[in-house]
């Protein structure tokens, strides 16, 4: 019960105001989140706290992230999504 309540709570963050940044995050948490490891976890929901604008900046490779671990996270993201639309 409590994996889904997080798993609701993580949903609910991940609607954005952007929806370039909606259609990575929750395919995320609904494909790959329960696979991370405890660490990746908490650095996936730490992401989800960061203003759009930043996040946008990121994931389009306008801006680096200066946190390590988060940038890791937005690079996984990436890969999955760029693993799934190759042929």
């Amino acid at each position: 019960m409590t994996d889904n309540k997080n798993k609701s709570r993580l949903k609910w963050a991940c609607r954005r105001g952007m929806l370039e940044l909606d259609v990575l995050f929750e395919p995320f948490v609904d494909e790959a989140y329960d696979e991370l490891s405890d660490q990746d976890k908490v650095t996936f929901e730490r992401l989800l706290t960061q203003d759009d604008p930043d996040l946008f900046a990121w994931v389009m490779g306008h801006q680096q992230c200066p946190d390590p671990e988060l940038a890791a996270m937005v690079r996984l993201i990436l890969d999955r999504v760029h693993a799934r639309i190759k042929p």
